[in-house]
């Protein structure tokens, strides 16, 4: 057994933790047959909620950027089953900001409850569009994220 599956388990964050609310309904096609919001969905809300963060600010533009994060690890864990037509919110924050990477943690949070149903990570290792080869990170970028990044990380 590994050293992690030891690890005692996170409690799950509350929104105040996440400078970013980003509100999103769910869809019909994310619940499987068990009646819940199937796992790898959650990660498509995440990925969704972390680009559309990235828009937002300025520093991506999905067709025409030069420099684009390819996630290179990510984790999640589930505390709250969450399912159609549940309302969610995903909380976005900058846990990690490296010379060549960025670790995003987020949280989703069903309807008005202030305690994550699931929350994790995943970290973008930023390339070279073009090449794909590893680059710093653009100062656009470094300085969007900066007030994104969570309080104990600073």
């Amino acid at each position: 057994m590994t050293a992690s599956a030891n690890a005692p388990r996170a409690a799950p964050t509350t929104r105040g933790d996440y400078p970013r609310l980003l509100p999103m309904t769910t869809r019909l096609r994310d619940t499987d047959v068990y009646g819940h919001m199937n796992n790898v969905v959650y990660n498509e809300y995440f990925d969704t909620a972390v680009n559309q963060t990235l828009i937002e600010l300025g520093v991506l533009d999905l067709r025409a950027s030069d420099v684009i994060g390819l996630v290179v690890h990510s984790q999640t864990s589930y505390f709250r089953p969450v399912a159609f037509p549940d309302t969610v919110v995903v909380g976005v924050r900058v846990g990690r900001l490296g010379r060549t990477s960025v670790t995003y943690e987020y949280a989703l949070f069903r309807g008005d409850d202030d305690s994550a149903a699931a929350q994790g990570s995943f970290t973008h290792a930023y390339v070279d569009r073009a090449s794909n080869q590893p680059v710093e990170l653009p100062q656009a970028l470094r300085g969007a994220l900066e007030p994104l990044l969570r309080a104990s990380a600073n």
